[in-house]
């Protein structure tokens, strides 16, 4: 087969024997006359490749835009070689192979390769990197298509030649500019993540530099309301407003880092099975002395049996404690508060909080949950940031549950939220989460019990000797550093030890475990007490082993309560065990 031989081949039309001679005549000259036009176009074009082949593969037709692409004359390839002699032979070989794989055949890795698809019928396209004369080599995109003669059979191949090379540059650029987008995010991702951790460190510091003065403001103070002799009624009315003031500033601090520490998303929580019965009793022993003062009536529902919740016990209770206070705050004289629990659906509780307040229009309803947009802020002058309402709806998204609030001007406002109900669990996982019973105060006829304060700040010392100056049963040693703490451990083996956790030379931690390593001191209960008071820093102490983890400004009745359960435990435990 020849170039004339496949241009014939390439002509559509023929002949009509009906018409008239001279009709027949001039269609065959204008089809002649086009195909001529085809068959140049496709030899003298500069703008694509085509090589046309016999049924064996031989090139006979090699058009200018091939010579041009490929470096080499027609002359020079013309019944010698094959298209497969100018490819890449690797290439060749993995197309046959992934080809036997596709179609289910074996395939030689030549020419075969190149025209199985067409050689069927089946559109072929693909990218093969083509070898010049000069043996360079370059991506190019091959269209192959089997020639047929009248009946079918096929005598030749034509292939089109696309050069893919700067479609190839382009997405090498897109790729390298991909690569490096993609460090730039990642040294972003690693800048904003040490940003965020520079930031968790200087809450962390803050938190402990704001509650280190608030400890002796606030500690002095309820030592000062309960001295004897009783204050007088001016001195108990400054005394007030140091409390007040000094447990707002407290919240204040308290709101702002829980806000902070959520979005940082470095807030963990632990989803258990939640008694709320016992939650709500806590909650109302806590909130009713705050509604007392007010006139304020409260009720609770009353349990037949129990009731469990999936919640963070600990941040379920700071959500309730939160919407009663703001029940309570924004009711007006002699009000009510009602406590309800109902059914949301069969697999959630709805605990919903009532107040008998002026209500809220459906504008602040809108505005509800909005970091620092305080709720009535323009019908009085409660004081509040509007952030723990923020904080209670992030707490209740961890904790896969939901809250909304519903009001009516003029009649009050109900706040609720949901939880998914849990199964009631065995005593036993109870004891495995450090859940404590309440442990009644110590009877001073018992024998004297010995605690160690280990804490640098005179003030803070001055204040727990106060405390513990009011404990018949109990003797305080103390010590300044870690090492002295640790010193005095071994020498007198105290009942319980108290714990700052930021101390000089050694840190507190460091000194809890180096007494726990010593046999003789290692059965000792060692609670801390701090001013790191975020999540991640309360997390870190239980976890190295303090038995609990109190913070700073201490609350007197929590501290003194923590050290009976401590001692409790301490009665039960000797050298020999540890």
């Amino acid at each position: 087969m020849n170039s004339q031989s496949i241009t014939s081949n390439l002509t559509s039309a023929s002949p009509d024997t009906t018409a008239p001679a001279a009709i027949t005549e001039h269609l065959r000259n204008e089809s002649l006359l086009i195909t001529g036009a085809l068959q140049n176009a496709i030899l003298n074009s500069a703008n694509f490749s085509s090589i046309a082949t016999d049924e064996k593969g031989v090139i006979q037709l090699f058009n200018v835009g091939a010579e041009r692409m490929l470096g080499y004359t027609a002359a020079e390839v013309l019944n010698k070689v094959t298209p497969a002699d100018l490819s890449d032979p690797q290439e060749l070989v993995a197309r046959a192979a992934a080809l036997s794989v596709e179609l289910g055949a074996v395939i030689a890795p030549g020419f075969e390769a190149l025209v199985f698809k067409a050689s069927r019928g089946i559109e072929d396209i693909y990218e093969l990197t083509k070898i010049r004369k000069d043996g360079s080599r370059f991506p190019a995109i091959l269209s192959v298509t089997a020639l047929r003669d009248g009946e079918g059979g096929i005598i030749g191949y034509l292939l089109i030649l696309t050069d893919n090379t700067a479609r190839k540059q382009i997405e090498k650029e897109h790729l390298r500019l991909l690569r490096d987008n993609t460090l730039e995010l990642e040294k972003a991702k690693a800048v904003a993540e040490k940003a965020n951790l520079a930031k968790s460190d200087f809450l962390s510091s803050m938190s402990h530099e704001l509650r280190s003065p608030l400890n002796a403001i606030l500690g002095f103070a309820q030592l000062m309301e309960t001295d004897t002799p009783k204050p007088t009624p001016t001195q108990k009315a400054s005394i007030d407003q140091i409390l007040h003031a000094g447990w707002y500033l407290l919240e204040l601090i308290n709101d702002i880092l829980d806000l902070a520490v959520i979005e940082s998303g470095r807030l963990t929580l632990s989803l258990e099975a939640v008694s709320l019965p016992e939650v709500l009793i806590e909650c109302q022993a806590m909130i009713e002395p705050q509604a007392l003062k007010r006139g304020i009536i409260m009720t609770f529902p009353k349990f037949d049996d129990a009731c469990y919740i999936k919640a963070d016990r600990t941040r379920l209770k700071q959500v309730l404690i939160n919407l009663l206070s703001n029940a309570i705050k924004y009711n007006k004289a002699n009000g009510k508060v009602m406590v309800e629990c109902t059914l949301a659906d069969r697999q959630r509780l709805r605990i919903s909080v009532r107040d008998t307040g002026a209500g809220l229009s459906r504008d602040m309803l809108a505005q509800l949950f909005q970091a620092f947009n305080r709720l009535g802020k323009e019908a009085g002058s409660e004081e509040g940031t509007g952030i723990g309402l923020v904080v209670s709806k992030r707490l209740m998204e961890l904790m896969q549950g939901a809250i909304g609030a519903e009001s009516t001007v003029g009649v009050g406002s109900v706040f609720w939220i949901e939880l998914s109900y849990a199964s009631d669990p065995h005593e036993a996982y109870f004891k495995a989460a450090g859940i404590a019973h309440p442990v009644s105060s110590v009877p001073a006829s018992q024998r004297s019990r010995l605690l160690l304060y280990v804490e640098d700040n005179p003030a803070n010392l001055k204040l727990v000797e106060q405390i513990i100056a009011r404990r018949h049963d109990l003797r305080l040693l103390t010590a300044q550093n870690g090492k002295d703490g640790i010193d005095l451990a071994r020498g007198y083996v105290p009942d319980v030890i108290l714990m700052d956790i930021n101390l000089p030379g050694i840190s507190g931690i460091e000194a809890m475990k180096l007494i726990h390593l010593d046999p003789a001191t290692a059965h000792i209960p060692i609670v801390a007490l701090s001013a790191n008071a975020i999540p991640r820093d309360i997390e870190k102490g239980i976890e190295a082993g303090f038995f609990r983890y109190l913070t700073k400004p201490i609350i007197v009745n929590e501290l003194l309560e923590t050290l009976n359960v401590a001692l409790e435990h301490a009665s039960h435990r000797t050298p020999k065990e540890s």
